[in-house]
């Protein structure tokens, strides 16, 4: 199966029957990303960890309490 990281546009061949494959397939929303840029967007994610400045966007103050 021939796929498309969505950052880089670069092509890469992986095997029709992994599972990566059949998620990609079944599930459009779900999309791929190289190795390179995948290690890349997860070495600046530490980075801006480790400023202490790094929030995640999509949880309130009140629901934290919760969790």
């Amino acid at each position: 199966m021939r796929v498309k990281c969505v950052i880089c546009d670069s092509i890469e061949t992986i095997e029709d029957f992994c599972v990566l494959a059949k998620k990609l397939r079944n599930r459009p929303i779900h999309t791929f990303m190289c190795d390179p840029c995948q290690s890349r967007i997860t070495e600046r994610t530490g980075e801006r960890k480790a400023t202490g400045r790094f929030q995640t966007p999509h949880i309130n103050k009140e629901e934290s309490e919760w969790l």
